[in-house]
């Protein structure tokens, strides 16, 4: 059974606000599987890139686009997460997996991220239908304005794409248009526990400030498309952003034997090969 199933309620605060919070979605069992996996993988660390701020603080984040049936990829294709973008993004098409990565904010030295939209980055992509894709988030560590949790504009969504330009070595919105929507919407600091899950709209405005703790704050972030919005300029990643995801029950992240990603099968992203870091 899925664990969880989207009220209409749910949906209609989803469009409303441009976000969904699903508080408790993975039990401790499963999310501590999920971190324990995770610093271990020899292949994340690995391939992991490092993106600094403006400031020079910096982040590391881990890349990839096929989901298999490593712990992340189970995660990616669950039937719960899978049936609830279903229930939020536009169109009837079948469900995509873009890409996932996952983000590491090591404690005092884990940079900020700027404001952006997500579809400020993958317009570029020559993607034409924002309403069609969207991140989902789990939070494998507790985050906190203290180690730099995710904040987000209220309804910013609804603006439509910013313009983006380079900060540091990210890609951040315009700041007049970031500053025009802070004088009438909602700032919110999505403050989450381990195993937490966030949705949120590729058009929402968010950024993270820098982790200032002495905790790490990790996080996996999922990203979805529908298969009828072609990426034209997406040939690194096109046969996963509109290949139909194999959903796989809930149950199967704990009870398959599946660790970390295989540096041979896992197909991660290089910076310089980043669109949006051009």
């Amino acid at each position: 059974m899925p664990r969880v199933t989207l009220t209409t309620e749910m949906v209609n605060q989803y469009h409303e606000d441009g976000y969904l919070i699903l508080n408790g979605f993975f039990d401790s069992r499963e999310v501590g599987r999920l971190y324990e996996v995770a610093i271990a993988d020899a292949a994340i660390n690995k391939n992991a890139i490092n993106v600094n701020d403006s400031t020079g603080k910096r982040s590391k984040l881990s890349l990839w686009y096929k989901p298999g049936n490593d712990i992340y990829g189970l995660l990616t294709r669950s039937e719960s997460i899978v049936n609830s973008v279903d229930r939020l993004l536009a169109g009837s098409a079948a469900v995509c997996h873009f890409h996932s990565k996952l983000m590491q904010k090591e404690p005092r030295v884990g940079g900020a991220w700027e404001w952006h939209q997500d579809y400020g980055y993958w317009y570029k992509n020559e993607f034409l239908l924002p309403d069609q894709m969207m991140s989902v988030m789990v939070a494998i560590t507790e985050a906190n304005k203290e180690n730099g949790c995710l904040q987000v504009i209220r309804g910013s969504h609804k603006m439509g794409r910013v313009e983006h330009g380079f900060s540091g070595e990210q890609v951040g919105a315009a700041q007049r248009y970031v500053d025009l929507a802070l004088k009438t919407m909602e700032l919110v600091y999505v403050e989450l526990q381990a195993g937490d899950l966030l949705l949120f709209h590729s058009n929402l405005l968010h950024r993270s400030e820098a982790n200032l703790s002495d905790r790490p704050r990790w996080s996996m972030i999922s990203c979805y498309n529908r298969a009828s919005n072609i990426g034209y300029n997406d040939s690194a990643s096109s046969s996963s952003s509109i290949a139909p995801i194999e959903v796989v029950p809930d149950e199967a992240l704990m009870k398959s034997n599946a660790g970390g990603l295989s540096e041979h099968q896992a197909d991660f992203l290089a910076k310089e090969a980043d669109i949006a870091l051009k």
